[in-house]
């Protein structure tokens, strides 16, 4: 008789480090899902007809905007055009495609999903790096 609770030889056992895996795989998969949502949306204000109903809807919606912030939505908008969100649809779907590879190979607990993760997120430290160097505002001013 075969005992059910020990893991055969092709099974590994589950452990804390699968199951937080796990949780990063399903994170991945709702960060991968938002992204799809974002591009759809991007590719459907690429039409000019629809982005000008975006921008008229938000210059007419009766809120309470007291930092203006409605307006600068506005104004950025209007500056980019709606051209700009094939770019921005295009970008979306890149990073759905890093995201479902990650979450995917995390949630089979493939080993090279592990390192492709830590790689991808920190190929971004340097972007954060020179963000934070160059455009902090925390950064003293010194007296030229």
């Amino acid at each position: 008789m075969t005992d059910l609770s020990s893991p055969t030889p092709d099974q590994k056992p589950v452990s804390q480090h699968s199951v937080g895996l796990r949780i990063i795989a399903i994170y991945k998969a709702v960060k991968t899902v938002g992204l799809i949502l974002i591009a759809i949306a991007a590719f459907h204000l690429n039409r000019t007809q629809n982005f000008d109903r975006l921008v008229h809807w938000l210059e007419h919606l009766s809120l309470t905007d007291s930092n203006s912030l409605r307006w600068r939505l506005v104004d950025l908008l209007q500056d980019m055009g709606p051209s700009k969100f094939v770019a921005i649809g295009l970008v979306a779907l890149a990073y759905a495609a890093i995201f479902a590879t990650e979450g995917t190979g995390l949630w089979l607990r493939k080993h090279w999903a592990e390192w492709f993760t830590v790689i991808a997120t920190g190929s971004l430290i340097p972007l954060e790096l020179y963000e934070t160097i160059h455009k902090a505002h925390w950064w003293p001013t010194w007296p030229s």
